[in-house]
């Protein structure tokens, strides 16, 4: 079996834009070694199963705001966080939901870097100044208080702040100011009856998406060397790629003969 992927392999000698997702950019953040080898040389990351819980909530979701699209209405919960917006009408809502072309979504191309960044948008809402806002959906499971100060959340911020780097680069206004619409599911009530329930929160973030251009030259740059980048030392995937070498070579060298 064949682990290397033949498709969406950037070619340096190619002058057509490359398409990347959002989350090539936040793999290139993360690790430009674990980038490099996806995206230049065909080995990706090992893949992890589909949430499909998530998606069922996302999916609950908009249909809910969708409902009060139609009407031009504010949600409940955007009343209780003093919110004045309501959720935004576009013929091509669909088409930055991935709903009509899978995995097409929202799409421009940066003319510095000569790359296409596409993404899936949860949702967008407008303001009275026809701002549009860049809200995502999450959800999850914790007796904790949702925010989003964990360290691992600065993914959550990035994947934003993209959004309405891509969005502005559209042509639209957009507000500095982005939502979470998180649905966090109660462990601790006393009984199940095949139900789950959800306390909804929504957290706000606050923008700015100046190193998006700049991270897309920077990933131009790499992909178009021939040169692997160094491993990360906070990668888990890279560790491990080093201790499987490590390992087999060892184990070669004590079993000589």
């Amino acid at each position: 079996m064949n682990y290397r992927k033949t498709r969406n392999i950037f070619d340096p000698g190619s002058p057509e834009p490359f398409k990347l997702s959002r989350s090539k950019i936040e793999l290139f953040t993360t690790c430009p070694r674990c980038f490099y080898m996806d995206v230049r040389l065909g080995i990706s990351r090992p893949s992890t199963p589909p949430y499909t819980l998530n998606s069922a909530v996302d999916n609950l979701l908009k249909n809910e705001f969708d409902l009060l699209r139609k009407n031009g209405e504010a949600h409940e919960l955007m009343k209780k966080y003093d919110i004045d917006a309501i959720p935004f009408r576009h013929k091509d809502l669909p088409l930055w939901r991935g709903e009509v072309k899978a995995f097409e979504g929202a799409m421009v191309v940066d003319e510095k870097s000569n790359i296409m960044v596409n993404g899936l948008v949860d949702d967008i809402w407008v303001n009275p100044k026809g701002e549009i806002i860049i809200v995502d959906y999450k959800s999850t499971s914790s007796v904790k208080e949702v925010s989003l100060e964990d360290e691992w959340k600065k993914a959550y911020k990035r994947q934003m702040e993209i959004y309405q780097w891509i969005f502005r680069k559209l042509g639209f206004s957009v507000s500095d100011t982005g939502y979470f619409v998180y649905a966090n599911a109660k462990k601790n009530l006393p009984k199940f009856d095949g139900k789950l329930e959800f306390e909804m929160t929504i957290l706000t973030h606050k923008g700015n998406d100046s190193w998006v251009g700049e991270t897309l030259v920077d990933m131009r740059k790499t992909l178009v060397g021939n040169n692997i980048p160094a491993a990360d030392n906070s990668c888990e995937y890279c560790a491990y790629r080093k201790s499987s070498v490590d390992t087999v070579s060892k184990w070669k060298n004590d079993h000589k003969g």
